[in-house]
């Protein structure tokens, strides 16, 4: 949870290789690590809990009842939305509180982005180029052609010409099936040279799509990593459901001692919420020999007055001259009351 929360892209895949990690483990406010990840907005998280942890519960909920999919489009993180769609969350599930879907979640919040992201992926649910049958055409390209060799009489090459020099050039997002969205699918589909020659795909018939359960990687090869493990078993279990990995209790040997122990360490670790914007637990690796340096008041050197130094707000300086006029009174007080005395 910490790693996802964090961004710890390194830890993540070296915690997948521990068989007894349950990544579906909330914390007190029902948090998952996919959760967490998700609106934390670090995608590459998000993708890599996708696709190589075969017992991930997508549709998992928190304690308030919202799904990694609401978190995410919340947070208006729209990559983690496009990784979860792509991957099969209901995109309909609604919550128990608001009743309201992660469309509407992005609406009311206020997420643009997110919310023209969605309608694009609801437009087009299927990404085509990564699958066996797409031709790396562009069907507008042959009217365009046309258009651009058809002659033109001298008035419209005129009006062209006036309307190109007043035209302002304003940054906006590429048009919708225009020509840098054919760009873009045509060098990453399977038929370009740059993915033949650098990648495999396992799975080319079923590229991903909108509300489609995506496999795992381990699933789609059937290594052994899909398979139980030693301590594992695959079977019904009603909180993660068939086909995924469950811990096999009877299968794990331990002294009552260190079952003591082993039990009162989830405690420990779900006494404080991990949430992003909330308090995560520090780990205090050794005590500091010296008070840290922004403690300690520094001492200006001879050699800063030739520095800039940061300017000085008005009221303060007013309130400083103030103060001196102040002392400087009840200094004149004081000295003519000892001579009247």
């Amino acid at each position: 949870m910490v790693a996802c929360c964090r961004g710890f892209v390194d830890i993540v895949p070296l915690l997948r290789l521990c068989p007894h990690v349950d990544v579906n483990q909330q914390d007190t406010e029902g948090n998952t690590a996919l959760m967490m990840a998700a609106q934390a907005g670090h995608v590459t998280i998000v993708n890599y809990l996708l696709n190589y942890f075969p017992a991930l519960d997508v549709e998992r909920r928190d304690a308030r009842g919202l799904t990694a999919l609401m978190k995410a489009a919340v947070q208006g993180q729209r990559d983690c939305v496009t990784a979860l769609l792509l991957a099969g969350a209901d995109l309909h599930a609604v919550d128990p509180i608001k009743g309201k879907t992660a469309r509407e979640w992005a609406a009311f919040t206020g997420r643009f982005e997110t919310t023209v992201r969605i309608r694009t992926l609801l437009r087009r649910p299927r990404a085509e180029q990564f699958g066996t049958h797409y031709l790396p055409e562009w069907p507008a390209l042959a009217g365009l052609v046309a258009k651009a060799l058809s002659p033109k009489s001298r008035s419209q090459r005129l009006a062209e010409k006036i309307r190109s020099l007043f035209t302002f050039r304003i940054p906006r997002d590429p048009e919708e099936d225009g020509v840098l969205d054919h760009m873009v699918r045509m060098t990453t589909s399977l038929a370009s040279p740059f993915v033949s020659t650098a990648c495999r795909t396992v799975c080319p018939d079923s590229p991903p799509q909108v509300g489609k359960r995506r496999l795992s990687v381990a699933e789609i090869l059937q290594e052994p990593g899909a398979a139980p493990c030693s301590g594992q078993a695959v079977g019904h279990d009603p909180q993660v459901g068939d086909g995924r990995v469950a811990l096999d209790r009877a299968a794990v040997e331990t002294s009552p001692r260190r079952r003591r122990f082993l039990g009162f360490l989830p405690r420990l670790l779900r006494a404080d919420s991990i949430f992003p914007g909330e308090r995560v637990p520090r780990i205090k690796l050794s005590k500091a020999s010296s008070p840290p340096a922004c403690g300690r008041e520094r001492r200006p050197r001879a050699r800063d007055k030739a520095l800039l130094q940061p300017p000085k707000w008005r009221y303060k300086e007013l309130k400083e001259e103030k103060r001196a006029a102040e002392e400087a009174e009840g200094e004149k007080k004081r000295k003519k009351g000892k001579k009247g005395r």
